[in-house]
């Protein structure tokens, strides 16, 4: 009988995560760190032991979650291993950012970004979590930077995903600000890639967070075809429920009150059925 190598392990493990679960992948990631454990091989025990704190904060466990990451970027810094090291921070950031004070969230990306900048796509994703929390803490100009930092490196990477997920994100942003014309911008650079790449979801969000933009603006029919189109991408509940209220305020304000009342109260139903505020 043929010994899987850890590296085919954990391999195996991620191709679980994807396709059939949680408590599958955790046994696969487990497998892989025994492995690792055996061999000597460092390397691969730090970044299972990672995926392996990921998949058990999931699960809701985040103290065994942050334990395992602390013990990755532990067997990282011992084999001088920065990026791994950088990758676990990362990581220790997303569980504070859920579940942990937002200073050592911060803290954690900031060294992420220090330790692991060498690599562009950990750099991009540990920059997007920094701008994620600064919009927490409502810094939106801090929140801009990080992002813009964020997409230049997805694109230097080449990662049109991680791009779009940038570009969308500086929308957000920018119609906070009310800085229309940027946003208007950035959802529809972010929408045309994610029907590049196929991502139904994000393609759903730009569509809704856009027409957010064009009923600021008093562009009430490309408000209501964007908020229409989006219903169509949703099964949730919740986005559903905002894509009807955009619908029912377009309607209000074009003087049509009949309708208007039919998409709010379908809007409402659909918070009250989800459990979400509108």
């Amino acid at each position: 009988m043929t010994t899987r190598s850890a590296a085919d392990l954990l391999h195996e493990a991620r191709a679980r995560e994807r396709a059939v679960g949680l408590t599958e992948a955790a046994a696969g990631y487990e497998a892989a760190i025994e492995a690792a454990e055996r061999a000597g091989e460092r390397a691969v025990l730090a970044e299972a032991l990672r995926r392996l704190a990921v998949v058990r904060h999931r699960c809701n466990q985040s103290v065994e979650a942050r334990r395992l990451c602390e013990r990755s970027f532990t067997v990282a810094r011992e084999t001088s291993n920065d990026i791994l090291a950088a990758e676990a921070l990362n990581t220790l950031g997303g569980i504070d950012l859920e579940a942990g004070p937002l200073a050592d969230a911060r803290r954690h990306f900031l060294r992420a970004v220090q330790l692991g900048g060498a690599s562009r796509e950990l750099r991009a994703r540990a920059e997007q979590n920094l701008g994620i929390l600064a919009s927490i803490q409502g810094d939106c100009e801090d929140a801009l930077a990080c992002y813009a930092r964020s997409l230049e490196a997805y694109k230097s990477c080449n990662d049109e995903h991680g791009s779009a997920i940038a570009y969308h994100n500086l929308g957000m942003v920018s119609a906070q600000r009310q800085l229309l014309d940027e946003a208007d911008r950035y959802f529809t650079q972010s929408y045309e890639i994610a029907v590049r790449v196929e991502d139904t979801y994000l393609q759903g969000l730009c569509l809704l967070n856009h027409a957010e933009v064009y009923f600021a603006r008093e562009r009430y029919e490309e408000a209501r075809r964007n908020a229409e189109a989006a219903l169509g991408l949703f099964d949730g509940g919740v986005l559903r429920a905002q894509a009807y209220r955009i619908i029912g305020m377009v309607y209000r304000d074009t003087g049509r009150p009949a309708l208007a009342e039919a998409r709010l109260r379908s809007a409402l139903e659909l918070a009250v059925t989800t459990g979400s505020v509108l």
